[in-house]
């Protein structure tokens, strides 16, 4: 499918182009494939390249394209695309502790949604989400797919301080906070796993377009992957779905 795609200078070296402005997988789709076709055709002179739900922006050198220059290169290559790009998709089985130790807003969604605590854990971990894309922090990964029962509005108060690895619910999305921060989510679990490493040559595991399972797990289960992790010898589940 060809989409009417809107392209808008962004600050002095820069072209945002724009999808429509929904959360849908085959935009997702079609934008990482011209994303791919780019960085493919190793085209000079394109510095960086970020994506979003609807958006691609294209950071340039000045040295080598002018705005208008760039723009016809970009659209003649949006139109050759789609049929000779194949991207890559994997899963990743994130463990995920439900506990009350670390859900501490499960009995507020439980009771707003008249829904037992087993039945949100449930739907939560037996949908399988898309990555739309990594933002916010290093490695929070927004995640689509979360059903419909699950909804819960963001906090009006943001709390201060979230704990790494707490799995939460915001609006319709579902993400893991993967550092300490503030956050204004709602925390139904903690995974103990490292979600982002500056360390490592992929410091984030998981890239647009991958696909997200969670794994419930008991707390003593959490308790030995957590020192699995902190020995640097956890090995995280993941298979090629596509690609």
């Amino acid at each position: 499918m060809t989409y009417e795609l809107k392209y808008k200078p962004f600050g002095e070296c820069s072209v945002l182009i724009e999808w429509p402005a929904v959360i849908d997988e085959s935009i997702l789709l079609d934008i990482l494939k011209f994303k791919e076709n780019i960085v493919k055709k190793n085209i000079k002179g394109i510095v960086e390249l970020n994506s979003s739900y609807c958006s691609l922006l294209v950071v340039y050198d000045f040295n080598h394209w002018g705005f208008e220059t760039l723009l016809a290169a970009l659209k003649k290559r949006y139109k050759q695309h789609r049929d000779n790009v194949k991207i890559s998709i994997r899963q990743w089985k994130i463990p995920v502790c439900y506990d009350n130790a670390f859900a501490i807003d499960l009995d507020m969604i439980s009771r707003e949604k008249s829904l037992s605590k087993e039945s949100i854990i449930q739907l939560h971990s037996e949908t399988i989400y898309t990555v739309y894309f990594i933002g916010f922090l290093p490695g929070f990964m927004y995640l689509g797919g979360l059903h419909k029962d699950l909804y819960v509005p963001r906090k009006e108060t943001p709390r201060l301080t979230v704990k790494k690895g707490a799995v939460a619910i915001g609006g319709e999305q579902t993400g893991v906070y993967p550092n300490e921060s503030p956050g204004g989510w709602n925390i139904i679990g903690n995974s103990p796993i490292d979600f982002f490493n500056v360390e490592s040559k992929t410091p984030c595991f998981a890239r647009a377009g991958d696909k997200i399972s969670f794994k419930p797990i008991s707390y003593k289960e959490y308790t030995n992957i957590k020192a699995l992790v902190e020995a640097g010898v956890y090995q995280l589940e993941s298979e090629v779905i596509r690609g």
